[in-house]
């Protein structure tokens, strides 16, 4: 039985300064699907206390129309946490205002496609679908037992009537109203 392979995954990193304005996420590789998830963009130790910019290009970079992602400060907001934003190649990121250095730091993930592995989910899901038929034929027998002692419900609600006295005299108060009227 094939098992599906764990998804590859690297760090992927850049660096945008002055000497280098952009840096693009892509790949040629047609084997995998390739994702990058972003975490964090941070200055560097020797950035100015100036406002960093940097945007992001999705598809190819000449658009030219970028989406700021990122406002850094030194002294306000030297850090951003991006955890949740999850892109696909080609993407492009460029420092369209200040001097940096801005790291940007995120997860390069590989899935393979291949869809071998595709007869042994369709043999796993045969055999949920199996648990799945089995799991309603125990029901169904303790329906039938239900089922019988629904015939005989009356009794378990004469056992269950006891528990509420205030109910239970006036059913009962033909047996105790004669032992209390003597």
């Amino acid at each position: 039985m094939h098992k599906q392979e764990k998804p590859l995954s690297m760090l992927w990193g850049c660096e945008l300064s002055e000497s280098k304005m952009e840096e693009t996420f892509k790949t040629d590789d047609t084997n995998y699907q390739h994702q990058l998830a972003l975490r964090t963009m941070c200055l560097g130790a020797g950035a100015k206390e100036e406002f960093n910019i940097v945007e992001l290009m999705t598809g190819e970079p000449a658009n030219g129309k970028g989406i700021a992602v990122a406002t850094l400060h030194a002294n306000s907001m030297p850090m951003v946490n991006l955890s949740g934003l999850e892109l696909h190649p080609p993407v492009t990121f460029r420092l369209k205002s200040g001097a940096g250095p801005v790291y940007i730091c995120g997860e390069h993930i590989a899935l393979e496609d291949d869809f071998s592995g595709m007869g042994s989910d369709d043999d796993e899901m045969e055999d949920e679908e199996e648990d799945i038929e089995e799991s309603p034929v125990k029901p169904k027998k303790a329906v039938v037992r239900s089922g019988n002692a629904a015939g005989k419900k009356k009794k378990p609600e004469a056992a269950d009537a006891p528990v509420s006295d205030d109910e239970n005299p006036p059913k009962k108060g033909k047996g105790r109203g004669k032992n209390k009227g003597k």
